[in-house]
């Protein structure tokens, strides 16, 4: 949802952290993104209240989304 609704790379999404999401302003804030450029980009109300259901249910502490296997 992220990728799609944000335009963001998967390389991207991956290297996000939790307070890298500004809900207060609708931001992200893409650290490293292509060229090695931070960037901030929009955050839709629909991603962010699935984001947030997301966060209270997994309560990331490092990254916001861990590998499958559930490793940290």
């Amino acid at each position: 949802m992220l990728i799609y609704s944000a335009g963001l790379r998967v390389s991207e999404v991956v290297k996000l952290k939790p307070e890298d999401i500004d809900a207060e302003r609708g931001l992200i804030h893409v650290r490293g993104a292509k060229g090695r450029k931070d960037r901030y980009t929009m955050l839709s109300d629909t991603t962010m209240e699935t984001l947030g259901l997301y966060m209270n249910a997994n309560n990331p502490e490092k990254w916001l989304y861990l590998e499958s296997g559930g490793g940290r």
